[in-house]
């Protein structure tokens, strides 16, 4: 759900921002190319200087399809994920401002700043600004901070004069728009009226393009009919298909996703009578199931006549992952492999992001970075700026791999704030030629990461036992080793039992470890003990 523009307007005459263009028009988006492009002349000189007077404004905002989000449990806590980006802090004349829906606890922000490298946490506490909207309610924080030009203003009077300043974003819709426009301050980040780019449909398109192979399918299908054909069609081209995959445009961490099940129904070369595209359209409702196990029939069918979505073949393999790339296009068009993940899925047919092994597999990572260059440098013609990433399904033959991407995601993503807590404390980078990651001292490092360790056992714990655990039992990251275990998503714990962690290890078999030690450590920590008085 977004404002609407009137709305917006009204909010802006009524505070201080008025004789600001209306959100949507063409005046708003001249005046955000102008930002844009000044972003561009300012990034060679200032970005990649360490002591560039700078300030990041953080806007942790995931500006998405609202109704599908509500289905994520403690979604409000996923604007704490951009909390990695307090590293930035590390430079010692960079300013951050972060602003989320509600306060984050000072513990919380005490947790990450004691691991800054260099920096002591009251040099790094002077230059942050933590700023809250108060409101809890289900909608995206850009919507919130918009409703609120006092609090714009706070923003505004939190950047010194002076500094090369960006906003950096989850994503970039025509809400983050108007809000650069608001504060003046560029995005790092593409441009939302090139967000359709990366949705489902185009992301096949754009993938054909680059001569990679996507999973047999269709593209912007937008009713029942239309999915019931592409069901059809699949299965006349493999009769021994056994699933297909329906996707609304603009899911996210596939909870915008349903299984089709072809169980049941005959094909050509099997005895008796075939049922036929009545008898699939009219159990369309039954067969469909939704990945987002609250999400009902009715809601997603409406979902994909508003957004429009595809059909495509449900990728079987006896070994069988689904790796990711990150890559980014800088404001000089100068494309980047970022790093390479192996996915970790559950859910309905394994369809949901549960977590991430970093790097992908050496067998294939190397490959991966060639396929994501490709991708990169096709978007960054088509004028796409910022960090994105391609997932694939990936399956082991007899020759090797063969990969399948199956989306662009124009936006940061469950993978960006690991590697960034990894970057930022290890001075190090990816090696996309060689698959692997490397240290200030040229070590090799690894990681484990999840956004959701989750047990019903975990209700109750809040930030302070965390803490207090963590210490008790060194689950904390060792800045001699490099080594140890960092969490995110610390808000959300204590009322959903759900928490996020990164491990980081000199072997995977070392990643593992401190992830398995951590699992062993709250649950024993929390074995309900009967109250007395």
């Amino acid at each position: 759900m977004q404002i609407k523009a009137d709305e917006l307007t009204n909010a802006s005459v009524n505070g201080n921002n008025a004789g600001l263009p209306v959100p949507g028009s063409a005046e708003e988006k001249i005046l955000f190319k102008k930002l844009q492009e000044r972003f561009s002349e300012e990034f060679e000189t200032s970005f990649f200087d360490k002591l560039a007077p700078q300030t990041i404004v953080i806007i942790p905002s995931l500006t998405m399809d609202q109704e599908i989000l509500s289905k994520i449990n403690g979604i409000n806590y996923y604007e704490e994920r951009l909390l990695s980006l307090l590293m930035l802090l590390r430079l010692p004349r960079a300013h951050v401002v972060y602003v989320t829906s509600l306060p984050v606890d000072q513990i919380i922000i005490d947790y990450y700043l004691h691991m800054l490298p260099g920096i002591t946490g009251y040099h790094a506490q002077q230059r942050l600004h933590m700023l809250s909207c108060y409101d809890a309610s289900p909608r995206s924080l850009t919507e919130k901070i918009l409703e609120r030009p006092r609090l714009i203003e706070r923003i505004k009077k939190s950047i010194p004069a002076n500094h090369f300043t960006h906003m950096a974003c989850f994503n970039v819709t025509s809400l983050e728009r108007t809000l650069s426009v608001q504060l003046d301050v560029p995005i790092f980040g593409c441009d939302p009226d090139l967000f359709h780019l990366g949705n489902k449909s185009n992301s096949r398109k754009i993938f054909k393009e680059c001569g990679l192979t996507p999973p047999k399918g269709y593209e912007d299908l937008i009713n029942e009919d239309e999915i019931t054909d592409a069901i059809i069609k699949l299965k006349e081209e493999n009769p021994a298909l056994k699933k297909a995959v329906v996707k609304v445009n603009d899911g996210f961490s596939g909870d915008g996703n349903a299984i089709f099940s072809y169980k049941g129904f005959f094909t050509y070369d099997t005895m008796g009578e075939k049922k036929g595209r009545r008898d699939i359209r009219e159990e369309l409702a039954s067969r469909l199931k939704m990945v987002a196990t609250t999400l009902s029939y009715e809601t997603f069918i409406l979902k994909l006549r508003e957004m429009g979505g595809i059909v495509e073949e449900f990728i079987e393999g006896e070994i069988k992952v689904s790796p990711s790339v990150q890559c980014r296009v800088n404001p000089k068009n100068k494309c980047v492999v970022l790093s390479t993940h192996d996915q970790e899925l559950g859910g309905e047919s394994g369809q949901v992001f549960l977590g991430a092994h970093f790097p992908a597999h050496i067998d294939y990572a190397p490959e991966l970075g060639t396929m994501g260059m490709k991708v990169a440098e096709a978007l960054a013609e088509k004028g796409v700026l910022g960090r994105f990433a391609v997932d694939f399904i990936s399956v082991k033959e007899k020759d090797g791999w063969k990969h399948y991407p199956i989306e662009i995601n124009l936006r940061k993503g469950g993978t960006t704030h690991p590697y960034v807590m990894l970057q930022f404390l290890t001075d190090g980078d990816y090696d996309p030629g060689k698959g692997l990651y490397f240290t200030a001292n040229k070590q090799t490092r690894y990681y484990f990461s999840s956004d959701n360790l989750r047990s019903e056992q975990f209700h109750g714990i809040t930030p302070h036992d965390l803490i207090d655990i963590a210490m008790l039992h060194d689950l904390n990251y060792d800045g001699t080793l490099q080594e140890g275990v960092m969490f995110h998503l610390i808000g959300a714990l204590s009322q959903f039992g759900k928490l996020g962690v990164v491990c980081i290890g000199s072997s995977p078999e070392r990643a593992k470890y401190f992830y398995d030690k951590t699992v062993e450590v709250l649950e024993l920590e929390t074995v309900h003990q009967p109250y007395t008085h």
